[in-house]
């Protein structure tokens, strides 16, 4: 595996730890030179104030991918994460979005931040977004809020 599998915020020890299937999507999509940019949502537990990241969904045919943008539709995403709930009788839930960069390591624009608060505000149980971007050499994991404020997280071996 490229990429590792367990973040947290060195203030508050909070965890994020992500299954090794999210892992193989990650590394799947990573963004070569002539590559569209891709992404999905992010689903699984949470447990207490840390995350277990079960799922990655995959880039469907309606979302719109170009080499610097990308955009997913709310369809089939959707689908999954209703599915993924009712399955797991809440246990699973919505935790978050993903998407690739082109870069080997990811740093969000504007537009990227713009989207993850408005995504905060529409959580229905009010926690910050986790959002991650997926460049070619790296990770970049962060919570999001509503309010505008984020928290980057790091490896949990690199000790910062």
């Amino acid at each position: 595996m490229q990429f590792l599998n367990t973040w947290k915020d060195p203030a508050s020890e909070r965890l994020v730890y992500f299954s090794a299937q999210v892992i193989e999507v990650f590394e799947r999509y990573i963004q070569g030179e002539n590559d569209a940019e891709a992404g999905g949502i992010l689903l699984g537990h949470v447990r207490g104030i840390h995350l277990e990241v079960l799922e990655a969904t995959v880039p469907t045919r309606k979302d719109r991918r170009l080499k610097y943008f990308f955009e997913r539709l709310v369809e089939g995403h959707k689908g999954i994460a209703e599915r993924r709930w009712r399955e797991s009788n809440g246990l699973v839930r919505y935790l978050g979005e993903w998407h690739t960069h082109p870069e080997d390591h990811p740093t969000p624009s504007g537009l990227d931040i713009s989207e993850w608060q408005k995504l905060a505000a529409a959580r229905r149980d009010g926690r910050p977004m986790l959002a991650v971007i997926v460049g070619r050499r790296d990770l970049r994991v962060e919570y999001s809020s509503s309010n505008g404020a984020r928290l980057r997280l790091y490896h949990s071996s690199s000790g910062q």
